[in-house]
């Protein structure tokens, strides 16, 4: 890792100076933990209850270290037992419900999801790293507006795709990430039980304890057992429940290897896919746009839950024109971000969700480094325990780098320059990747010229990572294929003749 140079220092003093140095400090404003209540030990759900495990593993609070539960790894028996459990509900009960009452359940499931609001977000936090706002602010009611959106469609599949005669498939094996633990849950289960399917779901192995919560909320809601299966576990659990050929449907979010595994494993089989992948999204800056405004959305894109986020601005293409000026106020701006405990309110960006994460950041980090790419990281300090990376920016990027092309899931942005919006569109496509983009301009016409010209899923026009439950969100090439959200999300758990 590089020091900085004095002309650095001096300019990082600078910084300090506009943010009022040590005269104006937050105090510390720690969320409560008191209220929350969750197990020591966890097996899994499965037919409507929480059974024991074993082979149990623990899952680690990346800000202090320190275990917060164990949970069994599901082998291929266990597995099975959760598909016949959903084949048994599919078959015996839900497919035969009324739509509409159906629909009942999943509302039931939104609701409860906002009662219990504050608890899931703590138990977010917790768990995987991201700061308390954003769980508060932006996760959980995602969630519940997801199940809430759902509920609507759930009588109303006839009139999705007018002319067409719509059926469920049966059951979905879905296998999700942990970067937004239940978002993710809601963002696949909903869907499907909307669509008149069955599930079995598995959470990622370090983020697994929302999942269980949510279990808990299917039971308040009285789902009938084996709508909703969770097992817990790691790669070999995904696995068996990709392969298991009672599973009519699998959806995967998480990396891009594991991503084309799958695709693979169920090549010539009945089994429906959907695969949203890895990112490297392209953030475009040209010289008309509202400068200040458009920093904000930098922060937003690349630091916004650690950067740990599929679609984040992670390689930003600034018009050269306005670079320094751009990389200027961004270097303010990171200044003023708090690292630290996810659970006080005041903080900004969080916990690197594993240690393994933040062995990857480091190593790729280094690459560009070594690779002749300048590194300017926040002087903030970082707590003595807990997984903490500071944010990071590299100028002087070339399009060739490891840092322009590879998937960092960290707070680390890559500058690159254009001259014209030719350019711009040229370089922005210039990945294996196509999931996500936003392009900042005054004008109109240029936005939505480069937007149609960028081969990317969603595209965002003077701000990022904006996301509405009505809105489908997918990629094209290795960010994989399908949409979820929206009423494209109903379409990948339907048979549409």
């Amino acid at each position: 890792m590089t020091t900085k140079t004095q002309e650095e220092k001096a300019s990082t003093r600078d910084m300090a100076g506009l943010l009022f140095g040590d005269l104006w400090d937050y105090a510390p404003a720690p969320e409560s933990t008191e209220h929350v209540r969750y197990a020591q030990r966890y097996g899994h759900f499965i037919n409507g209850q929480f059974v024991d495990g074993k082979d149990y593993f623990p899952t680690i609070n990346p800000a202090t270290e320190e275990v917060i539960a164990e949970f069994a790894a599901a082998d291929e028996a266990e597995v099975d037992r959760a598909v016949q459990a959903a084949r048994n509900a599919y078959d015996g009960v839900w497919s035969k419900m009324k739509p509409a009452e159906r629909a009942k359940y999943i509302y039931r499931i939104g609701r409860l999801i906002q009662e219990k609001a504050r608890e899931l977000s703590i138990l977010e936090t917790m768990d995987g790293g991201k700061p308390i706002r954003e769980s508060r602010d932006v996760d959980v009611p995602l969630v519940a507006a997801h199940f809430l959106y759902y509920a609507g469609w759930a009588d109303k599949l006839q009139y999705a795709f007018p002319g067409a005669r719509v059926s469920s498939l049966g059951v979905a094996g879905q296998v999700i990430p942990w970067n937004f633990p239940l978002l993710m849950a809601a963002w696949k289960v909903a869907p499907a039980l909307a669509a008149g399917n069955t599930v079995v779901l598995k959470p990622a192995e370090t983020t697994p304890l929302t999942a269980m919560k949510l279990a808990e909320i299917c039971q308040e809601a009285d789902l009938p057992p084996g709508v909703v299966n969770i097992v817990n576990g790691a790669g070999r659990t995904g696995a068996a429940i990709v392969n298991h050929p009672q599973i009519d449907k699998v959806a995967f979010t998480g990396s891009t290897d594991v991503g084309k595994i799958i695709q693979r494993a169920i090549a010539g089989t009945h089994k429906r896919l959907t695969l949203e992948l890895g990112g490297k999204g392209a953030n475009i800056i040209f010289e008309d746009a509202a400068i200040d405004q458009a920093v904000e959305g930098i922060i937003q894109g690349i630091f916004f839950n650690q950067g740990h986020v599929c679609c984040a601005g992670s390689r930003l293409l600034v018009q050269e024109s306005v670079v320094d000026e751009v990389v200027q106020k961004l270097r303010i701006r990171m200044e003023s971000l708090r690292v630290g405990d996810p659970l006080d309110k005041n903080t900004d960006i969080g916990a690197i969700n594993s240690r393994a994460q933040l062995e990857k950041i480091h190593e790729l980090v280094q690459s560009g480094v070594d690779e002749g790419a300048k590194l300017y990281q926040s002087s903030c300090s970082l707590p003595e325990r807990g997984f903490f990376y500071r944010p990071s920016v590299f100028t002087e990027v070339a399009q060739s780098h490891r840092i322009a092309q590879e998937e960092i899931f960290g707070p680390v942005l890559s500058v690159l320059t254009f001259r014209t919006p030719e350019e711009a569109m040229k370089k922005a496509n210039n990945t294996p990747y196509g999931l996500s983009a936003g392009i900042w301009s005054d004008k109109g016409s240029k936005l939505f010229s480069v937007a149609g010209a960028i081969r990317a899923g969603v595209v965002w026009g003077n701000t990022y990572n904006q996301f509405d439950p009505a809105s489908p969100f997918g990629g094209y090439k290795e960010s994989g294929f399908g949409r979820e959200g929206g009423l494209h999300g109903l379409k990948p758990y339907l048979e549409v003749r």
